[in-house]
Formats: C-alpha cells, sequence, structure tokens
C-alpha cells in the first residue's frame, strides 16, 4: 500500500511539472515545442499531443519569417582564390589563414547560439558539386552522406536537399523538388513548377533563385537542389518575427562570401529536437563574410563528412544513437 502511495505520488508531481511546463507562463517552452514539431515533415503531431488548433495557430502566426525575394547579384561576387595576408576582422583572419599544407578547405570550430557547431571554408567554388545518390525514384532507402562521400571521392560533404519518408518515417530514395548535377536535371518532382533553387553556375558563384529546372539550366546554374529558406541575399539577412517560426533542431547551411570562398555551416547537438533557430544561424554567417546564404536539410539528416570521416553526431530519430540518416544528395568539395 506504502509504495503504491509514493508511486501516486512521483506521477502526481511528474504531471505537476509537465503542466507546468507545457501550460505555465514560461512562453519560451510553449513556443519552442510548437515551432519544432510543426516545422518538421513526419512529427507535426507532436505539438497536438499538449495543445489545440487555436494554440498551435496563435503560436505560428506569432513566430514566423519574412522570405527574402530580391535577385542575387552576381556581379558582387569577385572570385579570388589566392591566399590573403590582410584581414578586415578576427572571423575574416581565420577564414583566410591557410592550415599549413592545406590549400582546399579548413575546418573551424564556432558556436551557433549555445550550440557547437563546425564551419568549412572552401576556397575553390568551382570545386563544389552536388553529389546523390546513384539511382533515386527506385522505392528503396536513401544514402547516408558518409557513404555518397566516399562512393565519389570527395574531400568534404554535407547533406543537402529534402525526400520523401515511407510509411514508418523512413528515407526514401524519392527527392522532392529538383536536383540539377552537370548541367542536367537529374530528378524533378514536378517540371513546370517553381522551386527555391540553392546552387552553383557556370561561373562558381552561389544562386539563391525560384525557378523551375528548365529555367535554372538557362540561368548557366550548373549544380543545385532544392531547398530553404534563403538566409542571406546580397549581405541582406532575412527577417524574423518572434523565434522565427524555424523551431530548434540540427541545422546546416550553405554561403559563398564576396571574395568566392564557400562556406559549409553544421551544428552539433545531442538531440534531434534541439538546436538553433535560423537567426543564430545567420549571425554566425554573417560575421565570417557570407553574403548569399540559404538553409538546406537539417534535423536527424545534418551531417558533415570530411576524408572519410564523420566529424558531428548525427543522431537516429527514434533510438538517439550517433547514426548518419539515409539521404539524396549533398554538396560537396571534390577532388
Amino acid at each position: 500500500m506504502r509504495k503504491t502511495t509514493i508511486l501516486l505520488i512521483i506521477l502526481d508531481v511528474f504531471a505537476l511539472i509537465g503542466f507546468f511546463l507545457f501550460y505555465g507562463p514560461i512562453k519560451d517552452i510553449r513556443t519552442w515545442w510548437i515551432n519544432t514539431a510543426m516545422n518538421t515533415m513526419s512529427h507535426k503531431y507532436f505539438a497536438y499531443i499538449f495543445y489545440n488548433d487555436e494554440m498551435i495557430d496563435k503560436t505560428m502566426n506569432e513566430n514566423y519569417y519574412i522570405p527574402l525575394n530580391e535577385e542575387v547579384d552576381l556581379d558582387s561576387i569577385v572570385i579570388d582564390t589566392n591566399q590573403k595576408y590582410t584581414y578586415e576582422n578576427e572571423y575574416d583572419e581565420q577564414i583566410l589563414i591557410r592550415d599549413e599544407n592545406n590549400s582546399d578547405y579548413k575546418l573551424i570550430n564556432v558556436k551557433v547560439g549555445k550550440y557547437d557547431a563546425f564551419l568549412v571554408a572552401i576556397y575553390d567554388p568551382s570545386k563544389v558539386k552536388v553529389i546523390s545518390k546513384e539511382k533515386l525514384g527506385t522505392g528503396g532507402y536513401g544514402e547516408n552522406i558518409l557513404s555518397m562521400c566516399k562512393r565519389t571521392n570527395s574531400i568534404v560533404c554535407i547533406n543537402a536537399g529534402r525526400f520523401r519518408q515511407d510509411s514508418k518515417g523512413l528515407s526514401s530514395d524519392y527527392p522532392v523538388g529538383y536536383i540539377i548535377k552537370d548541367s542536367e536535371i537529374i530528378w524533378a518532382t514536378n517540371s513546370k513548377k517553381k522551386g527555391e533553387l540553392i546552387g552553383f553556375n557556370k561561373d562558381n558563384k552561389l544562386v539563391l533563385t525560384k525557378a523551375t529546372g528548365a529555367e535554372a539550366l538557362e540561368m548557366g546554374i550548373r549544380d543545385a537542389v532544392e531547398f530553404g529558406p534563403f538566409l542571406i541575399i546580397n549581405g541582406k539577412a532575412m527577417q524574423t518575427v518572434g523565434s522565427g517560426s524555424s523551431g530548434n533542431a540540427p541545422r546546416v547551411a550553405i554561403g559563398q562570401r564576396q571574395d568566392g570562398i564557400v562556406l559549409f555551416l553544421v551544428t552539433n547537438t545531442k538531440y534531434v529536437y534541439s538546436g538553433p533557430n535560423f537567426t543564430e544561424m545567420i549571425e554566425v554567417l554573417q560575421k565570417y563574410g557570407a553574403y548569399n546564404a540559404a538553409n538546406l536539410d537539417g534535423g536527424s539528416s545534418a551531417t558533415l563528412v570530411i576524408k572519410n570521416q564523420l566529424i558531428n553526431t548525427p543522431r537516429d530519430l527514434k533510438t538517439g544513437i550517433i547514426n548518419p540518416r539515409g539521404t539524396v544528395s549533398g554538396f560537396a568539395l571534390t577532388n
């Protein structure tokens, strides 16, 4: 009888703590929970466990971002792959002082908000290309970036575009949107629909545009995926209201400085539902000189691989075990 009483007391305490956290005065917890759940592809139901439609709609309407709609000014990107010896600030210095005997890239440990992250500076943008699973749309599963990086003999790789999930929440080999490789559309979910395309043109400049695949090829885009939102265009940051509606999650972004140096930014968090928001990602990218930048697929897909080694710790959504998730595309520093 005494054990039962103690157990009931413990359950009551947990219930009170839960009620206080989810319905009490700490609005940030409610905002974090709803935004994070509603901005995932297959776990929106987490929001509805605790909140009704009215509360979810109210929270989403108080936290959103304003998309950037202006065209990228490609003339402002003047590619110069030569080593520099003068620096504008400490962040510029970290980028421009190259590691000894490594003229390809530099890995920098940074903080994004309170979270550890990795920033990779890639000095020659002509070597940054899209990689993908060899066969797409077969009904099978995705290929993780570690495997993809090894297979393509690439040096540095990050994940990129979105994919469909099967009924069990596993990643399929069906991309969502467009994938362009070597000036060829290798996947188009709907060839007539404009998508937010993130990629490089034949002048090796990062292009962020809304276009169909055919329009992208006409613009001279050689490698691209569809994702978003665009975080920085022509040095101007995307505006956010409240938390920006992005929730908190492991994140991946790609950017380019005005000197042409490409930036890969990947956060490293212990949990799938923890990580920075868009505003915090933008702040770090701007510190390191990103003139144009875009968000890529994050969450349990967020992966950074360097020389066939997994650098961050992507976690399996269900088990929490470190395990790179299968995906369909990535950006890579190629040999």
